[in-house]
């Protein structure tokens, strides 16, 4: 009993020892950490400049001239002349109504014409042999008032009747459809034999291919917060407002023809607090079609002196955006910053950098705050999956504006800005 009694005293002993002689150890690596080979990082160095912004926003494509195609007159369909869907001309035909009805009267008309021009002829003669007379006295007044009023009541039904017959030949043309523009045709909404009517004409559309119009809406936000950036001078708008417009269709190509705007609504919409902006877009080989989601970019505005970095330099904390920096020491820095749009493969910094602050590109995997570092010109390797050192020392990963990934926060003593990820955009042209 002795002896294992011993025996733990002397395990005991030994495992006191052992760990105060490993104390000055661990003393050692935790104050030696400063004393480790300077981080090697990539930086940039802040050098502000007027930088083009573009703006985006959702679209939907229309046809700048979408014409409903109906029947002027009431009749039997006869046939529909046009394929479904194909490319139409200007005043070719899509659709025939029976003419015969029309005919008939067009004859009738002309037959009534007839008639009242020969009483016009005889109520003339009548008048010529009349007024002879009345100059000589010989017939009273009375018979050359009367042969004149025939005559003027007769030359007023033959304007009558000519009208008569100008209304049925037009009735009679309406019997032709054409198309009055050059554009894409819809399906027939009616088959042959169909009989149309006055309150049901509609027989197709045709859509003006080129140029065509892109609709889309800007939001109160935005357009007070444009308004509020052109007063404090860091954004401007190009001459004239005078944007260039560009597509975006949806497999990610951009449409190689480029527009302006044309039209803005006065007011906003009650419903959406939206109000509508259009463009113009020249298509001439029919790329675009009516009803197509397409992303519209607004270029032209710039921002005057304006910081930029690029996106993998900003991180995203428990308390905000961030980016580690090289202080005047030579030593890695948290800085706060507050993010504005994205702009390629950077991003526009609000606030938080000033002129000639270096920014850590690269090597940011074990970076903690007050740790020297040294600059080298070859980018540090890409970590797999983005991920980087945490102010504390952990593993942060790099975030885009607006992401709502979980970071680890900032050293103790560290402030943090709220941020601002919202875009500005520009009101419509004027």
């Amino acid at each position: 009993m002795k002896t294992a009694s011993r025996r733990n005293s002397i395990l005991v002993l030994s495992c006191i020892v052992l760990v105060v002689g490993l104390l000055p150890g661990c003393g050692k690596d935790q104050k030696g950490g400063a004393q480790r080979p300077p981080a090697e990082v990539t930086a940039i160095t802040v050098t502000p400049k007027d930088t083009p912004v573009v703006f985006e926003w959702v679209g939907q494509t229309e046809s700048s001239h979408l014409v409903e195609i109906r029947s002027r007159v009431e009749g039997f369909l006869d046939k529909r002349v046009y394929e479904e869907g194909s490319l139409v001309k200007e005043g070719q035909v899509l659709f025939r109504i029976d003419p015969r009805n029309f005919q008939a009267a067009l004859q009738q008309a002309r037959g009534e014409l007839a008639q009242q021009q020969a009483r016009w002829t005889t109520a003339k003669a009548n008048l010529a042999r009349i007024k002879p007379l009345a100059d000589q006295n010989a017939v009273s007044k009375k018979d050359l008032d009367d042969a004149t009023g025939n005559e003027q009541q007769a030359a007023a039904s033959v304007l009558s009747a000519q009208g008569n017959v100008r209304i049925a030949e037009l009735n009679l043309s309406y019997t032709v459809i054409t198309s009055p523009v050059t554009g894409l045709s819809s399906q027939a909404k009616k088959q042959d034999g169909t009989y149309i009517s006055a309150t049901d004409s509609l027989l197709t559309y045709v859509a003006k291919m080129s140029p065509m119009w892109v609709t889309f809406s800007m939001s109160e936000n935005q357009y007070l917060g444009s308004m509020d950036e052109l007063k404090k001078g860091t954004l401007r708008f190009p001459h004239h407002g005078e944007f260039i417009v560009e597509l975006v269709l949806a497999d990610g190509s951009v449409y190689p023809h480029r527009g302006r705007l044309i039209f803005a609504d006065p007011s906003f919409s009650k419903e959406t607090g939206t109000f509508l902006i259009k463009a113009t877009m020249d298509n001439p080989k029919g790329i675009l079609k009516p009803g197509q989601f397409v992303r519209v970019r607004l270029i032209g505005a710039s921002r005057p002196n304006a910081v930029v970095v690029p996106r993998r330099a900003v991180f995203e904390g428990a308390k905000g955006q961030f980016v580690w920096c090289v202080d005047k020491e030579g030593t890695a820095e948290v800085r706060n910053v507050t993010m504005g749009e994205w702009i390629g493969d950077d991003i526009f910094i609000t606030s938080g950098l000033a002129a000639n602050d270096r920014v850590i590109v690269d090597g940011v995997m074990m970076l903690a705050q007050g740790l020297p570092v040294k600059i080298v010109d070859k980018k540090a390797p890409a970590v797999a999956g983005g991920q980087s050192a945490a102010p504390t020392g952990e593993a942060a990963k790099s975030a885009p504006p607006g992401s709502k990934q979980t970071q680890p926060s900032p050293p103790a003593g560290s402030t943090t800005q709220p941020s601002s990820a919202a875009k500005s955009a520009p009101p419509a042209k004027k």
